[in-house]
């Protein structure tokens, strides 16, 4: 058995090893032995760690630990964690510290928008309840519905990745999931599918919690993953968007939502030759300044970048820009 073992686990390094050469990330063809998705059916056992042959998306850029930039390579990047990965060729431009664990504050709500688009049902109709309509803690950022109104999922999702309206996130929660407690479960399940095994959420919406963390790298595979689907790319897209929604008389309303990405509006500029097609923000004071993004050069290849626990948001949009630098 133990043969067999170790052979299964030579078999699965090497073929890490031959994704990681395919892939071009970081600076050489070695398997990340600091990469170690949880154990599980079809799972086998090699040195430093568990590996699975079908366990990671495809074509994600793998990133050993020790590859990463080196300390102090750029020192304009002085927030928690940084990445940004070229994700058309999967290859790591810069990367700091993206395997420590990190409060994501509202960039959360990518998890719940990944459950919703695969599990929910977008022209679904959500009425609010008590609990989502009566969100109480200092500082959350709400769309203002009230118990018993009514809005079609699809408006909901947009006004809640725009907005970043925490009340939309409890809605959608208790729709899809039945439940909130339920619905994180599923956010839970899902980014350990992903291989994001250093992710644990509690919430949908990114309000703080000591338990409530993960990583630069989890919130990659997450993004990579939402990628596939055209209505996330248009939400993350949208400089405003307009809800129309029913209150529980059944009268007519519509509300307004500005995003809140500095790029989107005209506040932030990207370097010259780059598009930003947009991303999601968070920010709460434990999470610091916060924002993931994606973005196009002029031959059409795709980008992730990541910026966790900048201090304010001048300095998280300059660090952003000089991620974004690195794109020739």
């Amino acid at each position: 058995m133990r043969n067999t073992i170790q052979k299964y686990g030579r078999l699965t390094a090497l073929f890490l090893a031959v994704t990681l050469c395919v892939s071009g990330c970081g600076s050489s063809g070695e398997s990340s032995l600091n990469y170690r998705p949880q154990m599980q059916t079809g799972t086998v056992v090699a040195s430093g760690g568990a590996y699975s042959l079908d366990y990671l998306s495809q074509d994600i850029c793998v990133i050993p630990k020790n590859k990463q930039s080196k300390e102090g390579s750029d020192s304009v990047m002085t927030a928690g964690a940084s990445m940004i990965v070229n994700d058309t060729k999967q290859k790591m431009l810069f990367s700091k510290n993206i395997y420590d664990r990190m409060y994501p504050a509202s960039i959360t709500k990518i998890v719940t928008a990944l459950v919703t688009l695969k599990y929910g049902n977008l022209d679904d109709t959500v009425t609010f309840s008590h609990d989502a309509a009566n969100i109480t803690e200092y500082g959350a950022k709400l769309c203002g519905f009230k118990e018993g109104d009514k809005i079609v999922l699809r408006d909901l999702l947009y006004s809640f990745l725009v907005f970043s309206g925490n009340d939309a996130g409890v809605a959608i929660a208790e729709h899809v999931g039945g439940s909130v407690e339920k619905f994180v479960d599923m956010m839970n399940d899902e980014v350990k599918n992903l291989g994001a095994i250093d992710s644990h959420f509690v919430n949908p919406h990114g309000l703080h919690d000591d338990k409530h963390y993960t990583t630069v790298y989890d919130l990659y595979l997450v993004f990579h993953e939402l990628l596939q689907y055209d209505t996330f790319m248009d939400i993350i897209n949208q400089p405003n968007y307009k809800a129309k929604y029913t209150d529980k008389d059944g009268k007519k309303h519509t509300k307004y939502f500005k995003t809140t990405d500095r790029y989107l509006i005209g506040t932030a500029t990207a370097p010259k030759g780059v598009k930003v097609i947009g991303g999601k923000t968070g920010t709460t004071q434990k999470a610091g300044s916060c924002l993931i993004l994606y973005s196009k050069d002029k031959e059409g290849n795709g980008y992730i970048s990541v910026v966790l626990k900048a201090v304010g948001g001048e300095s998280l949009y300059l660090q952003m820009n000089k991620l974004l630098e690195y794109i020739k």
